[in-house]
């Protein structure tokens, strides 16, 4: 079941680099995009960036329209991303040869693809030309992800939760293993790096040698 998160958790849902369909909508027509090249730009306002190439049928799309969303799809998604990546929105209606079911976003007229694992709705801020691509600044309205998928971060516990990420050509993955980093905090306050496997074993065993002199010392006196 979907839940509601705070609009600046669009900028976590980003963190890694996974892929996102970008779906728009204008008048009578829908449109959805594979981006790669997507960005947090702002905490508050919750700003996020998408590259759009101007030959994308997608680019005029949320031109006119001023609002797009994000949809994060998992591995059962890996052809279909493919497909919209492949074929352009001015030769063919993609979501409805696609067969995908969709539903309604709360805030954007832009359709929301079901089976992704996240979402985030958009409305345009502001757009600049960078190079051969434009840069449009999205403003997060609206945020919901599957809790199996994410909490605060991409979770990865389960593999079918897991967000898509593009390598290059037809290459797909997925990220194995979260990570918890740790630091820790000297006598003096300053922050160190944590322990290596050999520091912490070194340190066991002098606080284990320590702990045997104690007790021995104990039983002596």
């Amino acid at each position: 079941m979907r839940r509601n998160l705070e609009p600046t958790d669009a900028l976590r849902l980003l963190g890694g680099g996974p892929v996102a369909l970008v779906t728009t909508r204008f008048r009578d027509q829908t449109d959805v995009m594979p981006a790669i090249w997507t960005m947090p730009l702002s905490h508050r306002p919750p700003l996020i960036g998408v590259a759009v190439n101007p030959s994308r049928h997608t680019h005029d799309m949320i031109r006119f329209s001023e609002e797009f969303a994000l949809n994060f799809p998992a591995r059962d998604l890996l052809d279909h991303t493919h497909y919209f990546g492949a074929v352009s929105g001015r030769d063919v209606t993609k979501l409805e040869l696609a067969k995908l079911p969709t539903f309604r976003a709360s805030k954007v007229s832009a359709p929301l693809i079901e089976n992704c694992i996240a979402w985030a709705e958009c409305g345009v801020d502001d757009s600049y030309r960078i190079g051969d691509h434009t840069l449009f600044v999205g403003r997060v309205l609206v945020v919901q992800a599957e809790p199996e998928a994410f909490a605060e971060t991409w979770l990865l516990e389960d593999p079918e939760y897991r967000p898509l990420h593009y390598l290059g050509l037809d290459r797909y993955g997925v990220l194995g293993e979260r990570m918890v980093a740790e630091l820790r905090t000297s006598d003096e306050g300053t922050i160190e790096l944590a322990e290596t496997p050999e520091e912490r074993e070194r340190r066991e065993e002098e606080e284990a040698k320590d702990a045997e002199r104690r007790r021995r010392e104990g039983e002596a006196s």
